[in-house]
């Protein structure tokens, strides 16, 4: 079966992990910093936080930036679930914004609709989450450009988009944010297992983050509050934050990983230029680069037209798996879900997600994709869609 996506772990990468199961510590020692380090030098940004996943990261960045109840946060519909569940969990409200159906990322033209209307009744959010899809960046000029006139936060949901770039900056130098959020999911650019980690250069924010993160508990003395001077206080609870640390083995993993990181994204791009030069002469849509991007190509999707092909998404996507091929779905609009149903969400509310659900099939894309199995994919995708 050729996967849709995989990890790939080197032998360093294992020797490194066991230099950690190896030493005096497993979790809370100097590989975390080390990890948050080597991310913050590769993106541009001044603080990186490594939490246990990227669902982790976009909870505490809410948090960071007091979204609460009473509050709106918006985000996309074609993302996972998370990007919207975080702010269910701080007791905020959640809408979408339809995308853009080139890219599959937040439309503007849409956005800045929908906060024109929320302007005039008093609803507009606290927080936007703009996603990354697939590793292509959002127009982050334009949606920080609307972020100054409407006076939101904004937190980029870079799971998928670790090692691309926009306007030659690198994701996750929050220039257009507040906070950008990666993923290291075994499936993604780079992996620790599992693991996320957020970004910003606002030092206030990062220090809530990592209290966040601690458990709501510090050993700074800056932040303390003076106790009685015969009384050990070594800690402190001074938020109510959760246990979200990302431990040194996973840490050791991710580190390894980074200086590999450009190699990958150079792979990706050689897989994504065959697929490219392949299927361009087809009846399906191909991933769109908007320009003065560069995507790290964490999917490849392509979309089809039953009209043109003359199959169904439902039929292609079943003939794959046929073929032992596992291909995948990113994503079903998150309104959609039956948990978002009840919020009295409806079909059509976001008709450009809708289309998108009703045609994408995300293809195999990862570094260990090998010259055979990326021709056994395009073999099929020919013979189905011609």
């Amino acid at each position: 079966m050729i996967p849709y996506a995989r990890q790939d772990i080197t032998e360093a990468d294992i020797a490194e992990v066991e230099k950690v199961l190896r030493s005096d510590f497993l979790t809370q020692g100097p590989i975390v910093p080390k990890f948050e380090k080597s991310v913050s030098d590769y993106c541009g940004a001044s603080y990186s936080i490594a939490v246990n996943s990227a669902t982790s990261a976009l909870h505490i960045a809410c948090l960071a930036l007091d979204l609460g109840p009473g509050d709106w946060l918006w985000t996309s519909p074609n993302t996972f679930v998370a990007s919207a569940n975080c702010g269910l969990y701080c007791g905020a409200k959640i809408d979408f914004v339809d995308i853009d159906p080139n890219t599959y990322n937040i439309s503007i033209e849409a956005l800045s609709k929908k906060l024109l209307e929320a302007e005039k009744s008093g609803l507009l959010p606290k927080v936007l989450i703009p996603v990354h899809l697939a590793g292509q960046p959002c127009d982050m000029v334009a949606i920080h450009k609307l972020s100054k006139k409407y006076g939101f936060k904004i937190i980029e949901d870079a799971s998928h988009a670790i090692g691309a770039t926009y306007n030659q900056i690198r994701i996750g130098s929050c220039t257009h944010s507040d906070i950008t959020v990666f993923s290291f999911h075994p499936v993604k650019i780079i992996t620790s297992a599992e693991g996320g980690m957020a970004v910003t250069n606002n030092k206030f924010i990062a220090d809530r983050l990592f209290h966040f993160r601690n458990s709501g508990t510090t050993r700074n003395q800056l932040f303390m509050q003076s106790q009685p001077e015969n009384e050990i206080w070594n800690y402190q609870q001074i938020e109510l934050g959760y246990n979200y640390r990302m431990n040194d083995i996973q840490a050791a993993l991710g580190l390894s990983q980074m200086s590999r990181i450009d190699h990958y994204i150079n792979i990706r791009h050689e897989i994504a230029k065959r697929y490219d030069d392949e299927l361009c002469s087809l009846p399906i849509k191909i991933p769109y680069q908007l320009k003065g991007t560069y995507s790290s190509y964490h999917l490849y999707p392509i979309c089809i037209s039953a009209k043109k092909t003359k199959k169904t998404q439902k039929e292609i996507y079943d003939a794959f798996w046929k073929n032992n091929i596992a291909v995948s779905l990113h994503y079903i609009p998150v309104y959609l879900q039956p948990y978002y149903q009840s919020m009295n969400f409806t079909r059509g509310y976001c008709p450009n997600a809708e289309e998108y659900f009703r045609s994408a099939i995300s293809i195999p894309m990862y570094v260990g994709l090998s010259f055979e199995n990326q021709s056994k994919v395009i073999k099929t995708i020919l013979e189905e869609c011609n």
